[in-house]
């Protein structure tokens, strides 16, 4: 029996045969996977009880492209569920796996953060997935953060974009009633306010817009750089699927099908065919290796 587990910025979520859990709780900036695990797994223990899982696929945000030793986590699941073996592997490959099915291309997911995973013929690439500091260009913070502070700034009068401003007149009253500044609540509320800097762009705000197609334009560059790192050419046909809450604004999608077809001309944009749980519980069935540095089983000696 497999126990299915994808872990984000925004929440978690488990699949057994006969069950799932949803939790909001997620993995926070200063902890580690395992950290959340625990308390994600104790609080499912506590709402469906302690079941027994042979061996537990592990999807999870965190680990930046190189999944590290995996033996904490396989004694964390087989302390919990009597777990013999645990895939732990890098939520983009996860989601890589459960939106093409196999099929050579690249996976994009962009939620609070980005991660984008290139494969072709069983050799696999990472791009950005690096954290909202050095990375995740044009995910939720990105676009939620940049919306903010061009409004904050244009109240205080060091810029001039009254319109914008109006229109997130709701997550700037937010902000004002946050104790931190910038601290995980200040985290929280970029990525909440993503989505009205993308509908903001759809009202044809100039600001919002200019911030939509700079974030589409690093996420093409991260799809590109993940195609050619898995050895793809630019102008070889390649499937492209896009994953995530903010890709269902179609004034995104769009922005970046267009930018990243100016890079790669050949590519052809896929529905994806699962998630990130679909990914992880395939990966259990289909990668029974390391495959380093996105994925690491461990198996009790």
């Amino acid at each position: 029996m497999v126990l299915t587990v994808d872990v984000g910025q925004s929440g978690a979520r488990l699949r057994w045969s006969d069950g799932e859990h949803i939790s909001t709780r997620a993995k926070r900036a200063a902890e580690t996977p395992v950290e959340a695990l625990r308390d994600i797994f104790d609080e499912a223990i506590k709402a469906h009880g302690v079941r027994t899982h042979d061996v537990v696929a592990l999807s999870l945000t965190g680990f930046y492209g190189i999944v590290p030793d995996p033996t904490p986590y396989g004694l964390l699941v087989q302390e919990l569920f009597g777990a013999h073996a645990a895939a732990v592997m890098d939520d983009g490959l996860a989601g890589f796996v459960g939106a093409l099915g196999g099929e050579d291309g690249v996976a994009l997911s962009v939620g609070s953060g980005v991660v984008a995973i290139g494969g072709r013929q069983g050799k696999f690439a990472h791009a950005d997935g690096l954290g909202h500091i050095a990375g995740d260009e044009g995910g939720g913070f990105w676009l939620g953060k940049n919306g903010l502070a061009r409004a904050l700034a244009t109240r205080q009068g060091r810029e001039s974009d009254s319109e914008l401003l109006n229109f997130l007149k709701e997550e700037v009253q937010l902000f004002d009633k946050l104790e931190s500044k910038t601290g995980a609540e200040a985290q929280t509320l970029c990525i909440f306010s993503s989505r009205r800097v993308l509908e903001a762009a759809e009202e044809n705000i100039a600001s919002a817009v200019t911030i939509r197609d700079q974030g589409a334009e690093k996420l093409a560059k991260s799809v590109a750089a993940a195609w050619i790192g898995a050895g793809g050419m630019k102008n070889e046909g390649l499937a492209l699927a896009l994953l995530g809450g903010n890709i269902k604004n179609r004034g995104y999608e769009e922005s970046i099908r267009r930018r990243v077809t100016a890079l790669l001309p050949q590519v052809r944009l896929v529905t994806p065919t699962g998630s990130q749980l679909d990914g992880a519980y395939s990966v259990t069935r289909l990668m029974q290796e390391d495959v380093l540095p996105l994925l690491r089983w461990w198996r009790h000696s």
